[in-house]
Formats: structure tokens, sequence, C-alpha cells
């Protein structure tokens, strides 16, 4: 920063600093006259790390980047225009300005030390209603953007527990939610089942057709699969062609239902409509286990699996518990 005179001399008036905007106070305007005004080239840092001042922007602008990490990706950076003021959290606090505050334009600053707000805050009648607004200003512009990065949060959140091709919950929902979802069947005294679904063959399906033709037909059954279900129930990507449908409040008896269901449908699904030749029809193999007394949430994945095996064992393109 270079110092270029004091703000008495400069050709700048108080009218063009918006926290002394409608003072006409003599004792303001002398205070002030002998306030040092410094030159920023662009791209220089604005800053002194063992001050506490207030900067107000007399030409040219300032970029503000918070000294707060916040974890994703979102802006921190705040732009301070001719007229507007940075620093006045670390005035009040008499404490160093930690932010980063960089010229992105050839500027003009005039600097205020901490001593002299204070004294300003004393003596003028216009400086503490118009900091007060500008501290309120800026409390509700920081609460908005945190509600922002805390929905943009649960958004990133919400993306790695779903699977990118086919929309359904994927293995790393499953190890979060699966346990809470056994729990509170357990301290509800309700039924769950889980339905492990297989589609058949489905490594040949890729070798004939191509791994396009693949994802299309996992994104078929994947529909299929989540269009039969109640809101209150889930599907997963288990992993590969595997797939599984968690179904709380729900006995075995219906979820053999469920299963034979799903069966039928995805037995109908056409992978595509539009080819010359049609595409084999894909099939799924469906194994069913129903929370017991006693058993866990691991414990029931490995029953489900196990009832997989013996449909894939009887044939495939059936159900089995």
């Amino acid at each position: 920063m270079e110092p270029i005179g004091t703000f008495g001399a400069s050709r700048y008036t108080i009218r063009d600093l918006q926290l002394f905007s409608e003072s006409n106070e003599p004792g303001v305007v002398a205070a002030l006259a002998g306030c040092e005004v410094v030159r920023v080239a662009k791209g220089g840092l604005v800053s002194d790390p063992f001050l506490a001042r207030l900067y107000i922007v007399l030409s040219g602008a300032l970029a503000v980047e918070s000294d707060v990490p916040v974890g994703i990706h979102d802006s921190t950076v705040t732009m301070i225009h001719p007229g507007e003021s940075v620093g006045e959290q670390s005035v009040l606090d008499e404490a160093p300005n930690l932010s980063r505050i960089t010229a992105t334009d050839d500027s003009e600053l005039l600097i205020i030390e901490h001593k002299l707000v204070w004294q300003l805050i004393e003596e003028s009648s216009v400086l503490p209603r118009n900091l007060l607004r500008l501290l309120s200003f800026r409390v509700r512009a920081a609460n908005a953007l945190l509600r922002r990065r805390q929905k943009l949060g649960e958004f990133y959140r919400q993306l790695s527990l779903n699977d990118p091709l086919t929309g359904l919950y994927n293995r790393a929902w499953l190890n979060e939610m699966l346990t809470k979802l056994v729990g509170r069947a357990r301290q509800d005294g309700r039924a769950l089942s889980l339905v492990m679904i297989d589609l058949d063959h489905f490594k040949k399906f890729n070798d004939t057709h191509g791994h396009a033709a693949g994802d299309s037909a996992l994104c078929a059954a994947a529909n299929v699969i989540r269009n039969a279900l109640r809101p209150t129930d889930y599907a997963v990507r288990y992993g590969g062609e595997e797939m599984m449908v968690v179904l709380p409040e729900t006995t075995n008896k219906i979820a053999i239902s469920v299963a034979d269901r799903l069966c039928k449908r995805i037995r109908e699904t056409v992978v595509f409509d539009d080819m010359r030749l049609p595409l084999p029809h894909i099939t799924g193999s469906f194994g069913i286990a129903s929370l017991e007394p006693g058993l866990s949430d691991d414990a029931l994945v490995e029953a489900a699996d196990a009832a997989l095996y013996r449909a894939k064992e009887a044939g495939r393109d059936t159900i089995s518990l």
C-alpha cells in the first residue's frame, strides 16, 4: 500500500463514505481530515496482520475472502465497492483482520484506525446508526449464505448416496440406513423384509450386446423396481447387476407377493423399443428374507443373499425364501 496523502487534502468528501452519509458534524469532518489515504495496485494485498483498521474504498474495488473454510465449493468472496467499507468487525473486536483482502482494480482507500473509529462512535449520532445497519445487513447475508451452504451440503450428500447410473440408492446409503431401519422396526415391533435381486446371465448379456446395452438394461430394471414400490419402500443398487429392495412394515407373505410382481414385470420389460431386432428380455432371480428376533441387519442381508442363491439354483427367473 502506497500512502498518497490525507483525506482532507484529497478530492473526496464525507458524502462519498456510506458509513458517514447524512453526517455534517464538524467534529467528524475534522477527525477524518487527518486520516491516511493509500493507493493499492490491482492484485495488491490490503491489510496489516497486526492492526485492527477500517478500510473505506474511495475508488476501485476490493475482494474480501473469508478466513472461514466451508468445506465445499462455494463462493466466500465479497466485493467492496466505492463508498463501502471492510474491517468493521475487526475494529469492534479490536483484533487483526484475518480475511484476505485484494484490490481487484487500481484502488484508493481511506484508513481509519480503530481508536478513532471508537471515538467517532461516541461522538457521532450518524456513525453508530449506519454501522448498526451495515452489520445487520452483513449478518442477514451471512445467514443466507449459511443456509445456501447447508442446502448444497445436503445436495452433495444425497448425490453421494445415489447410484449415478440407475438413480437408486447405493451401497453407502444401505450401510448407513439399514441398521437404523432394522433398529426402528425392532423398537416398534413391526415387520421388515428384504428382497435381493440379481439380473440373470447379465455378463453374457453385456458380452453379447455391449456395455451400453447392459447399462440400459440396468436402468430399465431399476425403473421397473422403483415404479412398483410404495413411497415408504427403498430400492438400492447393491453392486453390479445386483439390486435390493428394503420393505419396512412388510411381512414375509407380503414380501413374496412384491417379489413375484417384480419378477413378472422385469420379465416383460423391453430394453429398447426402437430396434429392428429387439433384444432378448431380461429376467431376474429374487431372494427374500424377513426380520426375525435376534437377527442382525448383516444376518438379514446374508439370509436374503442365501435365498437369492437358491433362486438361481432353481433355474433363475424365480423367487425363493
